[in-house]
């Protein structure tokens, strides 16, 4: 009796000790570090500053939309990252989104180790993890129901056909560096295409830049490669994921890249559905809209 007693324990410990262990080692894209009742411009200076002392950079404070906020930031150890692989560079910024909501104005980070998961990255990303949380707040991972496990992220897709993290688009290729700069630069400056400049970097990565971009578009026919109606789509939720934005293209080797919208929306939005009216059949003429506004906007039309 004893016995069978002391085996239902033990059973039941390690049965225990076996799910806090999966949950340990599932991951979610956002964390709301804190939700504020001051004014949504005193957060964001407030945000700012933090940010800026626990010694980040800030490279843009982008605003796609009424209430709401994206502060991309780096850092060298950031922008070293880009030497591990052709495409890390996409790694080198982090993002935090400041919301105006109901109840007052939210505070949410992209989550590093999420992120340094799905963008391949090698190195140890918990020490942003734990810089993030030290300015902002520790908070409360969001973004996914369960979470998804370091293999799922470091090999993930949302779903057969569709395309991985070594599947962006190339949106241009040139002879050199130098000539693709060039034609970058001078594209994003003279477009149709509604593509303009919030930030741009040099890495570590041998003249490798990368860019921060916004994308607007007007009416039904221009709508798909919208920051903002992109975002009414997907960000509907009680937490807001305005760290999704602002997109990238990062130029390495004379190639102009970009993560596939059927990637980088997925990875980051993992529990949306695929029909509905918050889906991606909603939006399914973003990703082509996305991949021709930013190549327009490459070559200048």
């Amino acid at each position: 009796m004893i016995y069978a007693c002391l085996r239902r324990v033990f059973l039941l410990v390690l049965l225990t000790t076996t799910v806090a262990s999966q949950a340990a080692d599932r991951y979610k894209p956002f964390v709301l570090a804190y939700t504020s009742d001051s004014a949504f411009e005193e957060v964001v200076a407030d945000v700012k500053s933090k940010l800026q002392e626990s010694g980040f950079d800030i490279l843009t404070d982008y605003r796609p939309y009424q209430g709401a906020s994206a502060i991309v930031v780096s850092s060298s150890d950031l922008k070293a990252l880009s030497k591990q692989s052709k495409l890390s560079g996409f790694a080198s910024t982090l993002r935090v989104g400041v919301n105006q909501v109901e109840d007052g104005v939210q505070v949410s980070y992209l989550n590093p180790e999420y992120l340094g998961k799905a963008y391949r990255i090698e190195a140890d990303m918990g020490a942003y993890t734990q810089a993030l949380a030290a300015a902002l707040g520790e908070g409360e991972a969001f973004g996914s129901n369960k979470g998804l496990t370091e293999k799922k992220l470091r090999k993930y897709h949302y779903t057969f056909g569709m395309e991985y993290f070594d599947d962006p688009y190339v949106l241009g290729e040139f002879e050199s560096q130098q000539a693709a700069l060039e034609a970058v630069r001078a594209g994003f400056a003279n477009n149709t295409a509604g593509v303009a400049t919030l930030y741009e970097m040099a890495l570590d990565r041998a003249d490798t830049v990368i860019f921060g971009v916004s994308m607007a578009g007007e009416g039904d026919d221009d709508k798909y490669h919208d920051d903002a109606y992109q975002m009414s789509i997907v960000d509907f939720k009680e937490y807001k994921s305005s760290a999704y934005l602002p997109y990238q293209v990062l130029v390495v080797d004379g190639e102009v890249l970009a993560l596939h919208m059927r990637f980088r929306m997925a990875v980051h939005f993992p529990d949306l559905s695929m029909m509905g009216k918050h889906s991606f059949m909603t939006l399914m003429p973003s990703p082509k809209a996305i991949q021709g506004a930013l190549t327009a906007a490459v070559n200048g039309d």
